[in-house]
């Protein structure tokens, strides 16, 4: 699978169905609100410009610039806050994933993340 990131084309591997599959709806997005937690700024409670550049490391983005940085944000960003919050986080990683666009293998578990 191939997506467009700022001019560029980037292969992955879209895993999120496979994990749905061997972890079920909730184990599933229990694993993405980990995602969030490994991500935020632990004093605001959200992914800020600032967490997601000091934690892209993790993610095998350190190579990416700062105003990509700022577009990976701007894409999720729901309330105009400039930052993700759990769900806004959880939204995007749904979207990224043509997988899961349908919603045929998450079904209604998505309340899961509100608990």
């Amino acid at each position: 699978m191939q997506a467009n990131i700022i001019g560029q084309e980037v292969d992955f591997e879209d895993y999120f169905p496979s994990m749905i599959t061997s972890l079920g709806s909730e184990g599933f997005i229990w694993e993405l609100c980990n995602g969030f937690r490994l991500l935020m700024d632990v004093e605001k409670g959200l992914i800020t410009f600032e967490s997601l550049k000091r934690n892209s490391v993790l993610l095998g983005l350190h190579d990416l610039r700062d105003d990509e940085l700022v577009c990976m944000l701007m894409e999720g960003d729901m309330d105009g806050d400039g930052a993700l919050n759990q769900l806004e986080f959880c939204n995007l990683m749904f979207r990224l994933s043509p997988g899961l666009m349908d919603g045929a293998l998450v079904g209604n578990n998505l309340d899961v993340m509100n608990k």
